[in-house]
C-alpha cells in the first residue's frame, strides 16, 4: 500500500505537467491566428 504522502507527491507532479500541456496546446492553437494578423498588418502597412 502507498502512503497518502506519496499520493500527494504524485498529484503535485502530474498536475503541473497537465497545466503545461494545456497551455502549450492553447498557445499552438493561437499562434497561427497571430501570425495571420501580423501578415495582414504588414501587408496593410505597406
Amino acid at each position: 500500500m502507498m502512503k497518502p504522502n506519496s499520493y500527494f507527491i504524485i498529484i503535485m507532479t502530474i498536475c503541473p505537467i497537465c497545466w503545461i500541456l494545456r497551455w502549450t496546446n492553447i498557445c499552438f492553437e493561437l499562434w497561427p491566428s497571430f501570425g495571420i494578423l501580423l501578415i495582414v498588418a504588414s501587408l496593410l502597412g505597406r
